[in-house]
């Protein structure tokens, strides 16, 4: 970089006050139990809640079951719903394709500021992973993540999803886990958009076969993964 030879002029003080930059207390995480409830109003109530924070307004996390739904992503290609038949179709404002949502599912939505816990997008999906593998090994079950295939995989097939949404620095969708339920819908698409992709899930592999139960062991994996109680 070139520096000018001619001098510059000297500053002249500020008359401006000063400001005294004041911290806000930000209040602790809310955790909230919802139970089974309608996929669209939910994901509403998701999107009312991001648009409408500020920073001072506490992260939450939501764990719930969806009664029967299919839902595919904003750029998601219809050819991966093969025989939807009698459940819903929603279009939706998250990543990735189609997946299916019914109860005996747990499903949670972490409404996080990201930028306030400093967690990139990428950073933000491996935690949720994290946690679901940390879950699962509980139970002596050994599941992984896979490159360029977001989600929780065990012996080749899928234990969990995960598709998310950040605006103004807030998330919301976020993780599928596949607990105990009735999987034949998943054979009415191709899940995530992949041919032939089998679904398992932890009461069938030895974990818990209660989504109330998953939520609790769930959670403190969840803190320790995004940093919650840093």
């Amino acid at each position: 970089m070139s520096v000018p030879l001619t001098a510059a002029p000297a500053p002249q003080p500020s008359i401006a006050p000063r400001r005294c930059s004041v911290a806000i207390a930000v209040p602790p995480l809310q955790i909230r139990r919802l139970g089974l409830v309608e996929y669209e109003p939910t994901w509403r109530a998701m999107q009312r809640f991001t648009a409408e924070r500020d920073e001072a307004t506490p992260d939450e996390i939501w764990f719930l079951e969806h009664r029967p739904v299919f839902t595919l992503g904003m750029n998601a290609s219809r050819r991966h719903l093969l025989a939807p038949g009698d459940i819903p179709v929603v279009q939706i404002d998250r990543g990735g394709q189609v997946t299916y949502h019914g109860p005996g599912q747990l499903v949670v939505y972490p409404l996080l500021d990201l930028r306030r816990l400093r967690l990139g997008i990428r950073e933000f999906v491996t935690a949720l992973e994290r946690a679901v593998i940390d879950l699962a090994a509980e139970s002596g079950i050994q599941a992984e993540r896979r490159r360029g295939a977001p989600g929780v995989y065990v012996g080749g097939r899928k234990l969990a999803s995960v598709g998310v949404r950040v605006a103004r620095g807030g998330s919301y969708h976020g993780l599928a886990l596949n607990v105990a339920l009735d999987l034949e819908p998943f054979g009415r698409i191709n899940p995530c958009g992949y041919e032939g992709l089998e679904m398992t899930q932890l009461s069938e592999l030895g974990g818990p076969d209660s989504v109330p139960a998953c939520a609790d062991a769930l959670e403190p994996h969840l803190r320790r993964a995004l940093r919650l109680d840093a």
